[in-house]
C-alpha cells in the first residue's frame, strides 16, 4: 500500500521535460555527420548509437537543433516495442533521436534524473500506459499521452538512495552481462579454430608450431584426407546435425489447455527465447510428456519465422511446435550448441528462400548439414577447455535472472514506500525470488 506522506503525485509534465525525435525522411540521411538514434539502440546491452543513420550537420543546426539530446538525458521508444529505455552517454551527446523515442530529462528539481529510468518502469507508469491503450495495443503512444498521466514521486532523499540500490543491481546485472560476452568469445574462438578452421591440424601439415603445448598438439593430426566435404582432419569424421544430437520438435501447446488442480506452465515460443521471458505468455497444462517440459540450460532451437538458437534460462516451461528442443547422449551440449549455431546462418537463407508467410527449415536440412567429429581423445580434452566456460556462461545468465527478479520486485515496493532503504538487505535475504 503506498504511504501517502512518503509520494507526492504530479501531472507527469510538471515533473519531467519530454519530446519526441522528428520525423526525418530517408532521403535526408548521409553516411557521415550527425547521428540519428535508432530504436536499435534503446535495446539493452548495446551502445546507444547502434544501427544509427546520419544527416547533414548544417541542416540539423537549420531544421532539428532544438531535438540534440545532452548527456544523462532518458530515452523511451514508444513504438514497435513501448518501453525500451536508454541512457545518452558521452558518444551520444549531440545525437538526434528518430521520430519514435522520446527524451526525457528532469524539468524542474523536483525529480532526479537517475531517477527517471525507474519511474518509468514503475507499476503506476506501465498501468497508465495500458490504460492509454483502452484494451487494445498502443500503435503509437507519444507525448500527447504523457501529458495526460502522472507520476508519484518519493522525496529526493529517497529518490537518490533508491536509484542508487536498483542502479547497483543494474551494474551487476550489466557486469554479469559482459562477463557472459568473454565467456562466449572464449568459448567460439577455440571451437571455430579447432573444428571449423583447423589451425592445429594446418599448423603441423606445414611443419609450423601450433602455438599448443607438444602434449595438446599431439591431440591432432598432422594432415588431411579427402571427404565428400572436402579435406578433413585425417581420423575425424563427417556426421550430420541430428547424428549428433536429437532435435525434438514441440508440441502444438493449445491442445493441451489449462486444468483445474494442475499445474500450469508457460510456454515457450519465439517471441519468449528471442527476448529471454515468458511474461504474458500462454499457459498449457504440465500433463505432458516429460519430454516435452524445458528445464533451466536446455538448449533450445527456433526452425521457424526467426531462426535463432540460445540456451533457456527462465525456469521450467513447455516447448513450442516451432521450436526444436536439442540434446544428445554422446556429445557435450558445447559441441551440439556451436555446430547448431554455425549452420543458423544457412538455415536462414534456406528458410528466406521457402517463405510465403512464415519460412522455415525441415528435417532434412538437418540432415544435409554435417558436422566434423575429432578422436576421442581429442574431444575429452576440448570438453575440458569449452565446457566450464560454456557452464559458466549459462551460471551467470541465472545469476542475472536471479538479480532482475529482486530488481523489478524492489522497484514498486521502494517507490510507494512499502519497503524503506533501510530494510532492503532484510528484503532481499527473506525474499523468496
Amino acid at each position: 500500500m503506498a504511504n501517502d506522506d512518503f509520494l507526492t503525485e504530479l501531472p507527469f509534465e510538471e515533473a519531467i521535460d519530454f519530446q519526441e525525435g522528428p520525423g526525418i525522411l530517408a532521403k535526408d540521411f548521409r553516411d557521415t555527420g550527425v547521428p540519428l538514434i535508432r530504436l536499435s539502440g534503446l535495446t539493452e546491452g548495446v551502445p546507444v548509437l547502434t544501427g544509427c543513420n546520419y544527416l547533414d550537420e548544417d541542416m540539423v543546426n537549420k531544421k532539428w537543433s532544438h531535438f540534440r539530446v545532452k548527456k544523462g538525458d532518458i530515452l523511451l521508444s514508444t513504438s514497435a516495442t513501448l518501453g525500451r529505455i536508454a541512457i545518452v552517454d558521452a558518444q551520444a551527446e549531440g545525437a538526434i533521436p528518430y521520430t519514435g523515442i522520446i527524451r526525457m530529462r528532469p524539468k524542474n528539481k523536483k525529480v532526479l534524473p537517475e531517477f527517471i529510468p525507474f519511474l518509468l518502469a514503475s507499476r503506476h507508469f506501465q498501468l497508465q500506459c495500458e490504460a492509454m491503450g483502452v484494451g487494445s495495443v498502443i500503435r503509437h503512444f507519444g507525448p500527447s499521452h504523457l501529458r495526460q498521466m502522472t507520476v508519484r514521486l518519493p522525496t529526493l532523499t529517497h529518490q537518490r538512495a533508491i536509484a542508487h540500490i536498483l542502479g547497483s543491481l543494474d551494474d551487476k546485472i550489466e557486469l554479469n552481462r559482459r562477463m557472459n560476452e568473454t565467456l562466449e568469445q572464449m568459448a567460439r574462438a577455440i571451437f571455430k579454430s579447432w573444428f571449423v578452421d583447423f589451425d592445429p591440424v594446418r599448423a603441423k601439415a606445414e611443419g609450423r608450431d601450433t602455438g599448443l603445448p607438444d602434449e595438446i598438439a599431439e591431440l591432432f593430426p598432422d594432415g588431411f584426407e579427402q571427404t565428400e566435404m572436402g579435406e578433413v582432419p585425417r581420423g575425424w569424421e563427417v556426421k550430420s546435425l541430428d547424428q549428433i544430437a536429437e532435435y525434438l520438435n514441440g508440441l502444438a501447446c493449445q491442445k493441451y489447455p489449462p486444468k483445474e488442480g494442475v499445474e500450469a506452465l508457460p510456454v515457450v515460443k519465439i517471441r519468449e527465447l528471442r527476448q529471454g521471458v515468458t511474461d504474458n505468455t500462454d499457459l498449457a497444462t504440465s500433463n505432458v510428456p516429460s519430454n516435452y517440459i524445458v528445464q533451466d540450460g536446455d538448449v533450445l532451437f527456433s526452425w521457424s519465422g526467426s531462426l535463432l538458437i540460445d540456451i533457456w534460462t527462465q525456469g521450467r516451461a513447455i516447448l513450442n511446435q516451432h521450436l526444436f528442443k536439442v540434446s544428445s547422449d554422446s556429445y557435450p551440449k558445447w559441441f551440439y550448441f556451436y555446430w547448431t549455431d554455425y549452420h543458423l546462418e544457412e538455415f536462414k537463407r534456406i528458410a528466406a528462400y521457402k517463405a510465403t508467410t512464415m519460412g522455415h527449415i525441415k528435417r532434412h536440412h538437418l540432415s544435409d548439414a554435417k558436422v566434423f567429429v575429432p578422436n576421442n581423445n581429442l574431444m575429452r580434452f576440448a570438453d575440458e577447455q569449452i565446457n566450464p566456460l560454456f557452464e559458466l556462461r549459462i551460471k551467470n545468465k541465472l545469476e542475472g535472472r536471479k538479480l532482475t527478479e529482486i530488481r523489478d520486485t524492489l522497484l514498486p515496493k521502494l517507490i510507494s514506500g512499502e519497503v524503506r532503504v533501510p530494510d532492503v538487505e532484510r528484503f532481499i535475504e527473506e525474499a523468496d525470488i
